[in-house]
């Protein structure tokens, strides 16, 4: 399995908030960077935003972490982004491709990345969207550019080619990465790599997939038969 990760490009980022869950996939050497959300931190019960983030801080030091703004306001979007930056130089600051009102935040993500503020630019699913946000970003500041392919592909819609394109678009900043963003399943992994994409950020629930990664079918299909007998038989069942 170890040989098979190694040989992908693609860097894998943790995305979650519960915090042993985030300090546990942080010692991971596999694990390059890690993110999260508000939608992910009101799940966990967070309800001090800015306590939780410098509490995390005080361990994850020497890996990208991501935090989000949540205001719909440009200006005061500007302010947190600069306030959330300040928090520590691996601090990414989330930055939504529009507001609520479907206002696009282009204008903010030039003036923050040109004051040097390392952005990860989220909700992105079209390729004018992309565009848009890489026209904005100082080619000398570090920054993501997040495509929710997941996303994508719950519209029915593959996100592969999408991808593909959206790679050679931002390769117009050669500091900007391209995150696959918001994946299904663990094959999204290699998805992610076959179309050069730089980062994909993947929750617990699937990293812990990861031991399946060339698992033997035959014998993955035995394991499958005995849970489904094991569990009929816990259960009681009879005819």
């Amino acid at each position: 399995m170890m040989n098979i990760l190694d040989s992908l490009k693609v860097k894998i980022f943790a995305d979650g908030a519960d915090k042993a869950g985030m300090i546990e996939m942080y010692n991971k050497p596999i694990i390059k960077g890690l993110t999260t959300n508000p939608t992910l931190m009101k799940k966990a019960g967070i309800s001090d935003y800015e306590g939780f983030a410098r509490e995390i801080l005080k361990t994850i030091k020497d890996k990208p972490l991501s935090f989000e703004v949540f205001s719909d306001d440009l200006s005061e979007m500007n302010r947190q982004a600069h306030k959330i930056a300040a928090w520590g130089n691996n601090v990414y600051v989330k930055i939504p491709v529009t507001n609520t009102k479907k206002i696009s935040t282009g204008s903010l993500i030039k003036e923050l990345s040109n004051d040097g503020v390392k952005l990860n630019i989220t909700a992105i699913m079209t390729l004018h969207q992309v565009r848009d946000v890489v026209l904005n970003l100082n080619p000398e500041v570090s920054s993501y550019v997040s495509v929710f392919a997941g996303r994508i592909a719950d519209t029915g819609t593959d996100p592969v080619p999408l991808m593909a394109d959206a790679v050679d678009i931002t390769r117009s900043k050669p500091k900007a990465e391209l995150i696959w963003a918001s994946p299904r399943e663990l094959l999204n992994i290699f998805h992610a790599d076959q179309v050069g994409c730089h980062i994909i950020t993947v929750t617990n629930d699937i990293l812990k997939k990861l031991d399946l990664i060339g698992y033997e079918l035959e014998n993955y299909s035995l394991d499958t038969v005995k849970m489904f007998y094991n569990d009929a038989k816990a259960a009681g069942f009879n005819l």
